[in-house]
């Protein structure tokens, strides 16, 4: 990565959207699901119980509590805590996958997508900074359920456009990239590393006072923005390939 020859904004600030309503008051008795309907709900209520209680608070006991249905619910539906958890996980990486594309829609290839595509992964970390920790607890999940294989996959796709355009083999093979270079990768992990790190120190307040400091700066979501205009992001193509 090298400094841009300019800085300039082109998206509106980072902003943290408040916190999900989280109910304090259960029902005495269980709430009637349709059986294809629970395991939606069960997720659901593990996400509010998530964001109230943070990872330790999130037991199969506190998960049906949260749903109002029975403490056996989760474990029918889901086996076990690791799988009620790489489920909920699962969802976090395909909306991950699904913010930035979103973010990306409609710019064309090149610097302005690639950017907008980081600004994706940003937003979506700070407004799920729990469920951004837990996708990250692999001794938590199981790396082995399908559900959870395929959308890793998925959201690490989307923010491989930052640096690389999926190959023909990676569209017809679903369990893959596909063949990359190792340029392609080494900058692939450049460029997660890069947004990961931004989002951690948003997420985490660490840049609070650094913002506070610097003229021109209004808060710390202004400094993650200047910063990814700041650098450039250089993408990795195949040889014999240009650039954009």
């Amino acid at each position: 990565m090298k400094e841009a020859t300019s800085r300039r904004k082109t998206s509106a600030p980072l902003k943290t959207p408040a916190p999900a309503h989280t109910s304090t008051d259960h029902a005495s008795r269980e709430k009637p699901y349709h059986h294809g309907a629970l395991p939606h709900a069960l997720l659901e209520a593990a996400e509010v119980v998530l964001r109230r209680d943070g990872i330790r608070g999130l037991t199969l006991r506190a998960i049906a509590r949260e749903a109002g249905v029975s403490h056996t619910a989760p474990q029918h539906h889901f086996g076990d805590t690791a799988g009620v958890l790489s489920e909920l996980a699962a969802s976090g990486h395909r909306r991950l996958a699904a913010t930035m594309a979103e973010q990306a829609d409609g710019i064309e290839a090149g610097q302005a997508r690639r950017k907008a595509i980081a600004r994706g992964y940003v937003s979506f970390a700070v407004a799920n900074p729990d469920l951004l920790h837990l996708m990250s607890r692999n001794e938590m999940l199981d790396a082995q359920r399908p559900a959870l294989v395929q959308a890793r996959l998925a959201s690490a796709r989307a923010l491989a456009g930052v640096v690389i355009a999926p190959t023909d083999h990676a569209e017809e093979d679903k369990s893959s990239f596909g063949r990359i270079t190792a340029a392609q990768a080494t900058a692939m992990t450049a460029a997660w590393a890069y947004v990961h790190g931004l989002a951690l120190l948003l997420i985490d307040g660490r840049l609070n006072a650094l913002a506070a400091s610097a003229d021109g700066i209004r808060s710390a979501e202004d400094l993650v923005e200047a910063a990814i205009e700041h650098v450039q992001i250089v993408p990795a193509y195949p040889t014999g390939k240009g650039r954009k």
